[in-house]
């Protein structure tokens, strides 16, 4: 019986392009197709079937059926929880890889009451980096609205844009990419500050930003605003409509952390009601996004699905190393171990 492996969420069907997923890689004299080594439950000699499934599973029912039948799980990023009721409920389930070293909707507790061995990927800061600075240049710019207008026969220039030489960027969190966006920020010539809960004068400084006294300041102050904080009890609905009340109305607020950490509700209301003059989202509350969702009419919003981690780079290490470590529990040592 050979080892089956799920790979979720491979929206654009390439996860089996990006990697070698034979179990012979990397595991000199072995024979081609099986892997040399001792697999619980398994034996030596082990066939590799990889399966990969385009469309998101949005209820843990569906999920259960769809892995029933599956020694592995590929997940990408935090899209797709595995609590204990949906592990419960998979015995065949053995080895579970997550891009990222940190995922927050897998029980680890769980996993290990069952039997299955959770192992993560490296996963590189920089695309998201880049893509938050596409979200703000497009929106500054207006070049959604231009591009539109010119391949429409629309007006020949309608929009004026928002500089940023001089302006402020306010950074909600100064980790390693909020870090990055900084440096951009001030290769750009505009002013950047940062806050957040434990950050310190040492850490701001030695990034070569301003530590902002509060939260409320670094948004009152900022002329955009962007968000790179981890989510957690602490950071969740940390910017709500007390907070985007404080944005001056020329403000825009870019989001490519996490949708829980900015109240979804109060961010609609202020971009409909223009009391802010634009926001850019990767992140959203639900993941695909329904297409009745509000968010994809919203007004002011330059919005991508969930784009910051996919990236050739990021596919080829994320993939590359999920092969390798199925290879590694194959062959009795798994690598990069969560929980």
């Amino acid at each position: 019986m050979p080892f089956r492996c799920a790979v979720l969420d491979d929206f654009q069907n390439v996860a089996t392009t990006f990697a070698d997923w034979s179990t012979s890689a990397s595991l000199p004299g072995s024979v081609p197709g099986s892997v040399a080594g001792s697999v619980p439950g398994e034996g030596v000699g082990v066939e590799l079937e990889v399966v990969s499934f385009t469309e998101h599973f949005a209820t843990e029912d569906e999920l259960a059926a769809a892995l029933a039948d599956f020694d592995c799980a590929v997940t990408l990023r935090e899209r797709v929880p595995f609590p204990a009721s949906l592990l419960d409920r998979l015995p065949r389930l053995k080895l579970l890889i997550a891009s990222g070293m940190r995922n927050s909707v897998i029980d680890y507790a769980a996993a290990r009451a069952n039997g299955v061995t959770v192992c993560g990927t490296e996963s590189s800061s920089t695309p998201p980096v880049e893509l938050t600075w596409a979200l703000l240049l497009g929106l500054a710019r207006g070049l959604v609205e231009e591009n539109t207008a010119l391949r429409e026969g629309g007006p020949w220039q309608s929009t004026v844009g928002a500089d940023l030489h001089g302006r402020r960027l306010g950074l909600l969190g100064l980790g390693k990419i909020g870090s990055l966006v900084a440096r951009v920020g001030l290769a750009f010539g505009m002013e950047v500050s940062a806050w957040s809960e434990h950050l310190t004068a040492d850490r701001a400084e030695a990034v070569g930003v301003r530590l902002a006294t509060s939260k409320e300041e670094l948004l009152a102050e900022s002329d955009f605003v962007s968000v790179h904080l981890a989510l957690g009890d602490r950071t969740r609905e940390l910017v709500g409509p007390a907070e985007l009340a404080l944005l001056k109305p020329t403000a825009y607020l870019i989001n490519t952390s996490r949708a829980a950490i900015v109240d979804q509700g109060a961010l609609l209301a202020a971009l409909r009601e223009g009391r802010i003059a634009g926001a850019g989202v990767d992140v959203f509350d639900v993941e695909p996004l329904p297409a009745d969702h509000p968010m994809r009419t919203a007004p002011r919003l330059l919005a991508t699905p969930h784009l910051g981690y996919v990236s050739r780079a990021n596919y080829e290490r994320y993939y590359g190393q999920a092969a390798e470590g199925i290879r590694a529990y194959l062959a009795g040592a798994p690598v990069r171990v969560l929980g």
